[in-house]
């Protein structure tokens, strides 16, 4: 699914951010995959970061309103067209109140 096809939701309040970690399992390194995520997350409002971990997994700190997250949570379950993704966890987080989506270096 392209992220142009996404639609976003109408946000009615700004202030009701929820704040998850979403770790990404699979061949999701090497394929472009925080790239894409940052593009996505951008184009979606959301804010946080995405790093490449040392086994190989993919992980996501992101926050924004639910519905915004929702659709952000449905792409990381496919990724770009060359990753493949075999399991997606997501956990609800505390607000850090990022400004912005960074792709981070790798982490141990």
């Amino acid at each position: 699914m392209a992220v142009s096809n996404l639609q976003t939701a109408p946000c009615k309040s700004q202030t009701l951010l929820k704040s998850v970690h979403i770790k990404i399992h699979g061949t999701v390194q090497g394929v472009f995959f925080r790239k894409f995520t940052r593009e996505t997350a951008n184009e979606l409002g959301i804010n946080g970061w995405v790093c490449n971990m040392e086994d190989g997994t993919v992980e996501i700190e992101a926050e924004a309103p639910s519905e915004r997250l929702d659709l952000f949570i449905k792409w990381c379950h496919h990724g770009p067209v060359h990753a493949v993704v075999n399991k997606v966890t997501v956990t609800e987080s505390s607000l850090k109140n990022f400004t912005s989506f960074e792709i981070q270096r790798q982490k141990g």
